[in-house]
């Protein structure tokens, strides 16, 4: 892999060329006094075949790597730890960064396809109390190649084509707006994987002006909101978002994007025992949705060693979800994947993070 290339260079003056689009690399590739169509050949090698070195790149000359070499950055993430469930076969990958950093990502199969859930930043600033990822809080966002790699990399480890992706791993990707924006354009290109923005899913805790901003660029992917709660005072004690914006304000942003879209929004509501599990709570729940093309994504909560909160038991998340059906509202209960394998964001990396430092 480029990991040792790279190695004695500067890497700050580096371009990183994997978050480049084609129009950008064709540009950048003319400047070198290449043709154009070097360019189409080097993005192939990058968005389709995948590889990890300019050395791969068997149909350029030796000297056109080697300047590749000295002017572009290629990004590639390193898998430190893989773990495998004996339960459902998902996959969890800890991966290593160019700079040292360790991020998440989890490949999970499904009748439909294989999906791919990817961390948007190392660690994240939300602070949702009931997340293991937001524990240490965040160190940066992850660039757009970074993103792809995650993607990349799982599907030539596992063989298998990545049918759907949700950006729902460690860290908000509206808090990084830009590079995501950037990363649904890669991934969605006809010259790379080409995977369809109808199989993403960007899952936020509700940073509102940013809903609206995602929604006036029209794509298709689907918004998942992280809900969690009926009303504000109990989403207060579990996402500090809610300190800045009201539910009223994230349903009305909702709406916007669904306008704009026509994409059903989805609401995810990790149901935490004793909290926001009664059933008094999912009637004002349903009457909040009544009306809306949504749909509520019940998770039962998994346990974090770090935090307090229990999961709901199954008879009760049964009784909640017959609810919210009952009042006309689609839900659905969260298959769990990767129980034994830390399978919330964040707890893998943070138990990486602990053996480390016991060493």
């Amino acid at each position: 892999m480029d990991k040792t290339d790279n190695k004695s260079l500067n890497l700050a003056e580096l371009t990183d060329i994997k978050s480049l689009n084609l129009a950008e690399l064709k540009e950048d590739i003319e400047a070198l006094g290449e043709k154009k169509f070097r360019a189409a050949q080097i993005y192939d090698w990058l968005h389709k075949k995948l590889v990890t070195s300019f050395d791969e790149m068997t149909n350029l000359s030796a000297a056109l790597r080697e300047r590749l070499k000295e002017r572009y950055e290629l990004v590639c993430v390193h898998p430190v730890d893989v773990r495998t469930s004996k339960l459902d076969e998902t996959k969890k990958f800890l991966f290593e960064l160019n700079d040292g950093n360790v991020i998440e990502s989890v490949w999970m199969k499904y009748n439909h396809g294989n999906s791919v859930c990817i961390s948007s930043q190392v660690g994240c600033r939300m602070g949702c109390r009931f997340c293991a990822s937001t524990i240490d809080g965040m160190v940066r966002n992850l660039r757009p190649s970074e993103m792809l790699e995650q993607v990349y990399r799982i599907q030539k480890l596992t063989g298998e084509r990545v049918s759907n992706i949700v950006i729902m791993g460690s860290g908000e990707p509206l808090d990084n707006f830009d590079n995501l924006l950037r990363f649904l354009e890669l991934i969605s290109d006809e010259n790379g994987l080409n995977i369809s923005h109808r199989n993403i899913t960007v899952s936020t805790c509700g940073l509102v002006d940013k809903i609206y901003e995602l929604a006036d660029k029209k794509l298709q992917i689907t918004l998942a909101l992280s809900l969690h709660a009926s009303n504000d005072e109990t989403r207060r004690t579990l996402m500090p978002i809610a300190n800045k914006y009201t539910i009223k304000e994230e349903l009305d942003a909702c709406d916007y994007y669904y306008r704009m879209t026509g994409r059903r929004i989805s609401f995810e509501y990790s149901l935490v025992s004793g909290v926001n599990d009664s059933e008094e709570i999912a009637y004002e729940l349903a009457g909040l949705l009544k009306g809306r093309n949504c749909h509520v994504n019940l998770i039962p909560v998994n346990p974090v060693k770090e935090r307090k909160f229990m999961r709901t038991n199954y008879d009760k998340i049964m009784k909640f979800k017959n609810i919210l059906e009952k009042c006309s509202i689609n839900a659905t209960i969260r298959r769990e994947l990767g129980m034994d394998i830390d399978g919330a964001c964040g707890q893998l990396r943070r138990s990486y993070h602990e053996s480390a430092s016991n060493k």
